[in-house]
């Protein structure tokens, strides 16, 4: 099988279980640092973020179980933990979500070039989800860059407006259930 540089799909699969928990572990240091400030809106906005990062990760996990590849959980970087405010905060959220859809986009092209049908159809709703998780971070940080330094703001519109996710598609089964 083509290999996307000196990785298979396989082996970057790998690598993005250990990407999906360390962007949980990123939004759980945005919860906690947002909890310390009493931005109670955005803590519980990333802690929600959290849960569906490590959910990513265990549908990639599931994956690997149902298709007989070998499953290693990796260890992952410390997040970074403290920020100069919220729109540092949400910066760091965006880039990661940006990083990861890069990481989603080259496991998709990996697949591709192994003629790996099951793994390009199972990065497609990933793909959709990159999608949705960019344009709401980005709205984020605008929405800060508004705000500057009245916090409130950012607050009052987390209040007010529900995460626009919205992809529809039906997403992979999760390894041990979603929470």
């Amino acid at each position: 099988m083509p290999k996307i540089g000196s990785q298979s799909f396989n082996d970057l699969l790998s690598a993005q279980v250990g990407h999906e928990f360390a962007a949980s572990q990123q939004y759980i240091a945005i919860a906690v640092w947002a909890d310390a400030k009493d931005l109670p809106q955005l803590a519980t906005r990333f802690y929600q973020h959290s849960l569906g990062e490590r959910n990513h990760a265990m549908m990639m996990v599931q994956y690997m179980l149902d298709r007989d590849i070998p499953v290693t959980i990796p260890a992952v970087p410390a997040p970074q933990a403290s920020f100069g405010g919220p729109l540092d905060a949400l910066r760091t959220a965006l880039d990661q979500e940006q990083q990861v859809t890069r990481q989603i986009e080259a496991l998709f092209q990996a697949a591709r070039a192994e003629s790996d049908p099951l793994g390009e159809q199972f990065m497609l709703w990933f793909l959709r989800e990159q999608v949705e998780e960019v344009a709401n971070m980005s709205t984020l940080v605008a929405i800060a860059e508004r705000a500057a330094d009245d916090w409130f703001r950012i607050e009052e519109y987390m209040a007010r407006e529900t995460d626009a996710s919205s992809n529809t598609g039906t997403p992979p089964a999760v390894a041990g259930g979603a929470v």
